[in-house]
């Protein structure tokens, strides 16, 4: 599918500037972003092709605001309430990348436009790396997180942290939507899963990643088949080649959650207590019948 015209129109040009960054990071978005800081650079850009996507400041005119064309024109306004062209849908400016982004989807889904955003969906089999460990403390959170930047750099990369605990405010930023947030709209079926996860995933380098639950009481409540229903949208509608999963022991059937990975990276400490819990782990497997996901566990010694 070739990428869709998207331009972003503001006096003030760092905010011009970093908004456009937040949504070239999205990488499922098929979008080509250009800023200008004058509706005359529009109109320029205009006459040399459609505008499918417009996003400028309430603070130009409504007469100038109609001299452009475009798909959908988004109005980025000072005040939650400001009035607008019969035909420009009102957008608060401060607010952040991730709640803009989201209205511009709701509103262009509404208009059957979802395919000015959305790649289509890659055909290969999602790798799913799990890292689990039967021993605390052994770094696998930052292990995980490391791995993943890694894979970026060649890969599009979705990292979701399982953990009970999963430390929100130290790996991770206080504010935002969850994996909890992602779960809701996974039970509802969602049409628009892709859409939705595009809004939730945030970035570190080049890595996606969703913050973690909230309250340890709430991901313990997702069941099985519910994280099975997750992982099969995600590689359904999302572009995402490898899927990390940091997992927590105290998720419901953690070991039929290993089970769907690719394979599972096993941090270690190289201490008498620590091997002692990992070998019970991996008896536990074997009494259980999980054969198959022994045979996955690739272990990885960590410094301490």
């Amino acid at each position: 599918m070739s990428s869709r015209s998207l331009v972003i129109c503001d006096q003030e040009e760092k905010y011009a500037s970093a908004l456009a960054a937040y949504l070239t990071k999205k990488k499922e978005l098929a979008l080509q972003v250009q800023v200008c800081s004058d509706p005359g650079q529009v109109r320029r850009i205009q006459q040399e092709e459609a505008i499918d996507i417009l996003l400028i400041s309430s603070g130009y005119t409504q007469e100038i605001r109609k001299e452009i064309q475009a798909g959908s024109v988004f109005v980025l306004t000072e005040t939650a309430s400001a009035s607008t062209g019969p035909l420009e849908v009102p957008v608060y400016r401060y607010q952040s990348g991730e709640a803009i982004l989201a209205e511009v989807i709701c509103q262009c889904g509404l208009k059957g436009e979802e395919g000015l955003f959305l790649q289509a969906a890659k055909k290969r089999q999602m790798r799913i790396i799990g890292i689990f460990s039967p021993v605390h403390r052994t770094g696998k959170t930052g292990y995980g997180l490391e791995m993943g930047k890694e894979l970026a750099v060649s890969y599009n990369v979705l990292y979701i942290n399982m953990e009970l605990y999963g430390g929100i405010g130290g790996h991770f930023p206080e504010e935002g939507q969850t994996l909890a947030d992602l779960i809701y709209y996974s039970r509802q079926e969602s049409r628009n899963f892709g859409m939705i996860l595009t809004t939730l995933a945030k970035h570190m380098e080049s890595l996606d990643y969703l913050l973690p639950f909230r309250v340890s009481e709430d991901i313990k409540a997702v069941t099985s088949k519910e994280w099975t229903s997750l992982l099969m949208q995600i590689e359904q509608c999302a572009i995402y080649d490898v899927l990390i999963l940091d997992i927590d022991e105290g998720i419901q059937d953690v070991y039929g959650v290993l089970r769907q990975c690719t394979e599972v990276m096993v941090p270690v400490a190289n201490d008498p207590a620590a091997r002692a819990k990992l070998f019970q782990f991996e008896e536990e497997l074997r009494l259980l019948g999980y054969e198959d996901v022994k045979k996955k566990l690739v272990k990885k010694e960590l410094e301490r």
